[in-house]
């Protein structure tokens, strides 16, 4: 590892670990490691409330951990009972423990693939789009709307009755507007005009 990298990785790990030491479900740092073992650790505390429902490599990749350092962390994470994760298709996603209800995991998951997130902000932009509407507006194709939207009705998230129609559009805009930050640029410009008509706390 270059010393820049290293570098790099040790002010990520500094930066969400001072949201762990705060975050309300974290006790004490692990006293089971030095200070690498601990800022770690604190580190994940601090991703996981604040990015819930990233997958094992996302959180990998944005702590710039090792694949081993991860995987050790989140074991003993899980084993205290302060995370909790979950098997989505090929993804293993993680969560504050206790939190979240079995749906708004599956709408996290959802909401963290770029097609489904984009559907749905779509929806709740215009809940009357058409799937020709919606393809155009993310541009993609209308077999990548059908496989999305097929995936969406099976998580309980759409229905394919009659056109496209949201299930749980509340429940879907909470979520958005509050963990905007941790999608992308369009989450955070739709919670922006969205904000001000949603309280919510999970």
């Amino acid at each position: 590892m270059t010393e820049g990298f290293d570098g790099r990785k040790r002010e990520t790990l500094r930066r969400f670990a001072a949201i762990g030491a705060a975050a309300p479900f974290v006790g004490t740092a692990s006293a089971d490691g030095g200070d690498d073992t601990n800022e770690t650790r604190e580190a994940i505390r601090g991703y996981v409330p604040t990015t819930p429902g990233a997958h094992f490599s996302k959180l990998r990749d944005d702590l710039r951990l090792g694949t081993g350092e991860a995987q050790y962390h989140l074991r003993k994470l899980e084993e205290a009972g302060e995370v909790e994760s979950t098997k989505d298709a090929d993804y293993r996603r993680y969560f504050p423990a206790g939190r979240f209800d079995d749906l708004d995991k599956r709408a996290l998951g959802y909401l963290r693939r770029d097609t489904p997130r984009g559907m749905v902000l779509a929806l709740l932009r215009d809940p009357d789009a058409t799937g020709a509407e919606l393809a155009a507006a993310l541009d993609v194709s209308r077999p990548t709307i059908s496989a999305a939207a097929a995936a969406l009705d099976d998580a309980g998230l759409l229905d394919r009755t009659d056109g496209y129609a949201l299930t749980e559009p509340e429940r879907l805009l909470t979520l958005v507007v509050r963990y905007a930050d941790s999608f992308d640029a369009d989450a955070v410009s739709f919670a922006d005009d969205a904000a001000e008509f949603v309280a919510y706390d999970p």
